[in-house]
């Protein structure tokens, strides 16, 4: 019988010849093969954006716009996602809150990005303001400022709480934003892959995944749709003159055309979880977290990480830390 005690991955053995190990979930008794390798990532530079609003609903509708179109720096303008939702008596003007942050490889164009994101999403939205979400970092970027300039020479400085702000007036009212805006170095790239049977056990796993990070995994953020990809690059191209191309390696269909395919014969579906983080440790956690929770999901096959021998950035992350207790 299945335990109901918190779901671990207990490892039943360890293959050296094709160097993976088997895992059974203590919640599930389902077992999963998971590789040792590591997530290879990168730094960028990220900063946090509290946005509050009259209520959860207003301030979910700007967060989805403020992260829009930005998955990946590879074509977006920046990486940006949803954390958390933070209660009303937690953030500066004592109304309901919600953390997203902001990636992007210069702080210089971090900064381009926050003016667009909070002046065309947070300062149009009804009922909303925009405060500093990086209060201890040692870099400020001036955005409010900056955005203080749309008030036309009407605008007035004012105090929330401790905080200095701009108030402009809008047609609402007045849209409060804080003067300035902390930025960090921060870590992207997190990775691990989902090997499933079908779409159905594949996408089940990922979103179980994406759960288990967003209720277990704090400072970080999932920048893909629902915090998962079905459409993973390689950089570079085979063919064309591209940036990045097809993860071909990775694609079931291509599984007999290939030479380098990584998919096995039983699998049918693959699903990239993708990971930016404040700090190294808390990406680490995320990974934890989401990995034990998609290898409890029956119908997954293996477990995998994507990395570039090294040669892709500084910090790494082995899938075989996931298997030991935090």
């Amino acid at each position: 019988m299945a335990s109901t005690t918190e779901n671990k991955l207990e490892i039943l053995n360890y293959d050296e010849k094709t160097k993976t190990f088997t895992t059974r979930s203590t919640k599930t008794e389902h077992t999963c093969t998971i590789v040792d390798t590591f997530a290879e990532m990168f730094p960028l530079w990220a900063s946090r954006v509290l946005i509050t609003a009259e209520n959860e609903k207003w301030t979910l509708i700007a967060a989805n716009v403020t992260t829009g179109f930005a998955t990946s720096v590879i074509m977006a303008p920046a990486e940006a996602a949803i954390e958390r939702m933070i209660p009303a008596d937690q953030t500066p003007d004592k109304r309901p809150g919600v953390l997203v942050q902001i990636y992007n490889r210069d702080r210089f164009e971090l900064k381009h990005q926050l003016m667009e994101r909070i002046g065309q999403c947070v300062m149009t939205c009804p009922t909303t303001a925009a405060f500093n979400g990086l209060t201890t970092a040692k870099r400020v970027l001036r955005v409010g400022s900056s955005l203080r300039y749309f008030g036309d020479g009407f605008q007035k400085k004012t105090m929330v709480g401790e905080r200095r702000c701009w108030k402009i007036p809008v047609m609402e009212g007045n849209f409060i934003v804080e003067d300035g805006f902390g930025a960090q170095e921060a870590v992207a790239g997190g990775n691990f892959m989902i090997f499933a049977e079908n779409q159905a056990s594949g996408l089940k796993a990922a979103e179980a995944a994406a759960d288990a990070i967003r209720a277990k995994a704090p400072d970080v953020i999932m920048p893909f749709p629902g915090g998962i990809c079905r459409a993973g690059s390689k950089a570079g191209s085979l063919k064309y003159k591209m940036k990045a191309s097809t993860n071909h390696p990775y694609c079931p269909t291509l599984r007999s055309v290939v030479p380098d395919s990584v998919v096995p014969e039983n699998v049918n579906c693959v699903y990239e979880i993708v990971i930016n983080g404040l700090t190294l440790d808390a990406v680490k956690n995320a990974m934890r977290q989401g990995v034990t929770a998609a290898a409890s999901v029956h119908g997954v096959v293996k477990i995998s990480s994507g990395n570039y021998g090294g040669k892709l950035g500084p910090y790494k992350a082995f899938l075989k830390e996931v298997l030991q207790a935090p």
